[in-house]
């Protein structure tokens, strides 16, 4: 799920700022303590999944002067044990390299923010994009497509010249990635409406229908991304679910 690992992406100076903190490994500390030995002043974490939160905890107990900033997400804040203050949209945060300005870019999960850098027109993303690949919107967790698209459209209308992701590599025009990945959604909703179309009335069998050949291991990920496609087209009101739980064109 998370290709080769995890971007963290470190702010050295006299007050070290981390985005993203991880999942805790050995590896990982001793890599923070070569660059900022005496740790991150500040961990700012860009949403509560596991392969980006997890490690705070591991973090605060190596430097416990460290303090950790999130958007709210009280259902799950409380997985990962460390004392989390509240992130505010457009909030700045000063850092060595200037001030970063949070940008609430829910979708991928509701709690997902990212960091605008804007002197040098770099924006971190998290997971909001990902080169090479689609982000997974985990309808049955939280995730919302309406909402990722909203925030793909506000990431672009900063105009990113840049922008830093906690998987893959640096992407370096963004503004083209995020234009491929609307593109590639509109055409997916197009599939599922076909699905609905031709007859297929559940999550399983318009995922059969959309995602032919696909590997088994993609099955629930796939069940999940047309899942939020429907939830899309039926807030639109162009699909409804009935009692039973069938989909079906309104």
């Amino acid at each position: 799920m998370t290709g080769s690992g995890n971007w963290t992406w470190l702010l050295p100076g006299e007050h070290p700022v981390l985005v993203d903190a991880g999942v805790g490994h050995a590896g990982h500390l001793e890599a923070l303590a070569a660059l900022a030995p005496s740790g991150p002043a500040l961990v700012l974490v860009t949403h509560v999944h596991p392969d980006h939160a997890t490690g705070a905890p591991a973090i605060g107990a190596r430097w416990p002067a460290a303090r950790f900033a999130k958007w709210r997400w009280p259902d799950r804040d409380r997985t990962v044990a460390v004392d989390w203050a509240a992130l505010d949209d457009g909030q700045r945060i000063e850092t060595s390299a200037g001030p970063l300005e949070v940008v609430h870019t829910p979708g991928h999960s509701p709690d997902h923010v990212a960091f605008w850098h804007g002197a040098s027109r770099t924006v971190f993303t998290g997971d909001l994009l990902v080169l090479g690949s689609t982000v997974v919107i985990p309808a049955s967790h939280g995730g919302s497509l309406a909402d990722y698209l909203a925030s793909l459209s506000r990431v672009a209308a900063l105009q990113p010249a840049r922008a830093l992701p906690a998987h893959g590599p640096v992407i370096e025009d963004p503004l083209a990635l995020i234009d491929h990945y609307v593109v590639h959604r509109r055409q997916r909703e197009h599939h599922v409406l076909e699905a609905l179309a031709a007859g297929a009335d559940t999550v399983e069998a318009i995922t059969a229908r959309v995602y032919v050949g696909l590997s088994p291991a993609l099955v629930a990920q796939a069940h999940d991304s047309v899942l939020a496609h429907l939830d899309k087209l039926e807030a639109e009101g162009s699909a409804a679910r009935d009692e039973r739980g069938h989909w079906g064109l309104r």
